[in-house]
């Protein structure tokens, strides 16, 4: 019998082992998936804030030239 106990004292283990490491798998990939996220996130606003200033600029410009063509 103490090699049947051995055999499943090892496999229970083995079993215990194999579950922490998928749970650690599955938190990893939670948190990168959550890290992808927050990444388009900042790059979204980015390009909101680009997009704001092109906007801008581009009314600024067509002030000035409407401003030129009253003088």
């Amino acid at each position: 019998m103490g090699l049947l106990d051995n055999a499943k004292d090892a496999a229970e283990a083995t079993g215990k082992k194999v579950g922490e490491f998928v749970d650690d798998t599955k938190e990893r990939v939670s948190d990168k998936a959550d890290e992808v996220k927050a990444d388009a996130e900042v790059h979204r606003a980015g390009a909101d804030v680009k997009k704001a200033e092109a906007d801008r600029d581009a009314t600024e410009a067509k002030n000035d030239y409407k401003e030129q063509l009253r003088d």
